[in-house]
């Protein structure tokens, strides 16, 4: 059965939530592709971007696919073009989730309610459903993406140690409001750079960076990534002159976002900013009477595995990594076996740990008690 966490032994502590794209699974692609190694393992654009390194021509036609696949749809999100019931039910475990983390916060006692939210993923998905739950008016509370600014807001690390209070007309007493720190370790296709600054502006009109002869070009191979049954060895190979490669390069590497290989970003502005945010995470860990809870995410990034594994001599840090799959619980418990303040929670046999599951038996104000199907009792 799935076991949950006991809210009330966490919400007055320093809480920092670790989300990957394991939560916008059903908006977005993830780096998961449908082919296999020789070994016959799952290959990822990961692991493909590792072993195409020196290979111009596949290395190109897969940023590519991952642009065309994964980049540009989030690019052109908006939360009110979603009909798919999948992709609706999404919006609505990101609508439940950030509802449990108020409540929370309205729990605590403390002038400072404010809780971090991590991501690894580019899209805008926690901003766009924070919007909507104070457009709804149900909540009032601060949603800090580290930008300050009026009509051109900048981002800045800064920020995230900054929260409000309400003072009342006659300063007489001090409510701190509750907030939600939205911190993008991977950056956002909303960031873009302003001089030495990064600028943020949460639109969705951007131009795709294919033109048709290319988007044809790389069809085949896309299909190919995108169908049970192939393998790495047959990845169809596509042609490319030097000037369509160096075409594409030249306005790929401006997107504000940390690529799937060992590489991250190249531009001085974009790195320092994603330097100090892993540093934000560092600091928040090594907190007393710390709490970090992972969802979505399988630490395949090792700079994180290895800040978080290194966080953990924090005796008083108490780490929740909450997984997919019993094979990922598995895989979990080998990676963190040393340390005593990790509890790794899965799913039951033959259930998966999704986002619906996740907020309604593991994280929630009053979670349910997962019953299994009759035919397995």
């Amino acid at each position: 059965m799935f076991e949950s966490i006991e809210v009330l032994d966490i919400y007055n502590k320093n809480i920092n939530i670790l989300v990957g794209s394991g939560a916008s699974a059903n908006l977005f692609p993830t780096l998961a592709l449908e082919i296999k190694d020789e070994k016959g393992d799952w290959e990822t654009i990961e692991t493909l971007a590792t072993k195409f390194e020196n290979n111009d021509e596949k290395r190109t036609a897969l940023f590519m696919h991952y642009y065309n696949t994964c980049i540009f749809p989030v690019q052109r999100f908006s939360p009110s073009a979603v009909v798919d019931a999948k992709g609706l039910a999404n919006l609505v475990n990101y609508e439940v989730f950030l509802t449990t983390l108020l409540g929370l916060l309205e729990r605590r006692k403390d002038l400072n309610r404010k809780v971090n939210v991590f991501t690894t993923n580019y899209d805008g998905c926690l901003a766009h459903i924070a919007d909507s739950l104070l457009m709804k008016g149900s909540y009032d509370f601060i949603v800090n993406d580290g930008t300050s600014g009026f009509h051109r807001r900048h981002l800045h690390a800064k920020n995230f140690n900054t929260f409000q209070c309400n003072t009342g007309i006659f300063e007489r007493a001090n409510y701190g409001i509750p907030q939600l720190n939205v911190i993008h370790l991977h950056g956002s296709v909303y960031w873009s750079r302003s001089g030495e600054k990064i600028e943020v502006n949460y639109r969705n009109n951007f131009t795709c960076l294919l033109n048709a002869t290319t988007a044809g070009k790389i069809k085949e191979f896309s299909d190919y990534l995108s169908k049970k049954g192939g393998t790495t060895l047959n990845t169809p190979v596509v042609s490319f002159s030097r000037q369509q490669m160096d075409e594409f390069w030249s306005e790929y590497v401006k997107l504000p976002i940390v690529n799937p290989t060992k590489w991250k970003f190249h531009e001085t502005v974009f790195e320092e900013h994603y330097y100090q945010m892993l540093r934000l995470l560092s600091y928040e860990l090594e907190k007393p009477n710390s709490i970090l809870i992972t969802f979505g995410f399988s630490f395949a990034d090792e700079h994180i595995l290895k800040l978080v594994q290194r966080s953990l001599s924090n005796p008083q840090l108490q780490t929740f990594v909450c997984c997919y799959s019993q094979d990922g619980a598995k895989a979990m418990k080998e990676k963190f076996k040393q340390w005593k303040n990790v509890k790794v929670i899965g799913p039951p046999a033959g259930v998966k740990m999704d986002f619906t599951n996740f907020n309604k038996y593991v994280f929630s104000i009053k979670p349910e008690i997962y019953l299994p199907p009759e035919d397995d009792l």
